[in-house]
C-alpha cells in the first residue's frame, strides 16, 4: 500500500518545481529530503526514501520496489539508472529468507553514473568514497537456486573507496572490498577479503595490489575532476 500511494504522489508531482515537489513528498510520502538534495525528472518511489544534504538523482531513472533507499551526504545517482527490488511483504518468492531487506544504501561522497542496472532484491550496500563508473554495469542479488528449484537472493557489498569499472557484473553473495578496484567487464561472483587490490577478470581474481598512498584512496571530496 505505501509503494502504491508514494508511486501516485510521485507520478502527480513530477511536473511541478523541485522545490514545491520536495515539500510534497515529504507530507504524503514521509520522505527525509535534505533542502539541498534534488531529484530529476525520475521516477523514485521506494517505501523509505533519506537523501542527505548535497545529494541528487538524476533525470530518467527509476527506482522501485525498495523498502529503503538511504544516500548519504554529498552522493549521487546519475542518469537512466535502473534500481529494483522485490517487497519484501510479497511472499510469492524468497518466503524461505525472512530477512531479506529489499535496500539500497549509498555511502557519503560516493556517485553511481549513467545507465546501471541494480537489482536490490536483498541489500545492496556501497560504503563511502566509492565509484561505480562508466555504463551499463550490473548488480544481480537474486537468482534461481537449482538445487532446490526456487528464487533465492543474497546481499552484494562494496566496501568504502572502491573503484568498479564500466560494464562489471557483481552477482549476489559478492564482496568487493574496501579500497579496491574491479577492472571493466570483471564478473564478481563471491565474497573477497583482502583490502587495495585490483580484481579482474571473469571470475573476477586478485590481479595485484595497489598502494595506499594512491590519491584516490586519500580523497576527501568524493567527485573526481
Amino acid at each position: 500500500m505505501r509503494s502504491k500511494l508514494n508511486l501516485i504522489v510521485c507520478v502527480l508531482t513530477l511536473p511541478l518545481p523541485w522545490l514545491l515537489r520536495r515539500v510534497l513528498l515529504q507530507i504524503f510520502c514521509d520522505y527525509r529530503l535534505h533542502p539541498t538534495s534534488r531529484i530529476g525528472l525520475s521516477l523514485v518511489y521506494p517505501d523509505e526514501l533519506v537523501m542527505g544534504e548535497h545529494t541528487s538523482i538524476g533525470h530518467l531513472t527509476v527506482c522501485k520496489g525498495l523498502r529503503r533507499l538511504h544516500m548519504g551526504a554529498n552522493s549521487s545517482i546519475g542518469r537512466g539508472n535502473w534500481i529494483t527490488g522485490f517487497p519484501a511483504e510479497n511472499k510469492t518468492f524468497f518466503a524461505h529468507q525472512k530477512d531479506r531487506v529489499p535496500e539500497l544504501l549509498l555511502g557519503a561522497q560516493s556517485a553511481i553514473t549513467h545507465r546501471h542496472i541494480i537489482d536490490c532484491t536483498s541489500a545492496v550496500h556501497i560504503g563511502e568514497f566509492t565509484t561505480v563508473a562508466g555504463f551499463r554495469s550490473q548488480i544481480l542479488t537474486h537468482s534461481i537456486d537449482l538445487m532446490d528449484c526456487r528464487q533465492s537472493s543474497a546481499p552484494v557489498t562494496i566496501g568504502d573507496y572502491c573503484f568498479v569499472g564500466t560494464d562489471c557484473v557483481l552477482l549476489g553473495g559478492s564482496v568487493l572490498p574496501s579500497y579496491s578496484a574491479l577492472g571493466a567487464k570483471s564478473l564478481l561472483n563471491k565474497a573477497h577479503a583482502e583490502t587495495h587490490c585490483l580484481y579482474a577478470g571473469v571470475p573476477a581474481k586478485r590481479v595485484k595490489s595497489l598502494e595506499p598512498d594512491l590519491k584516490y584512496f586519500q580523497r576527501e571530496a568524493g567527485f573526481v575532476r
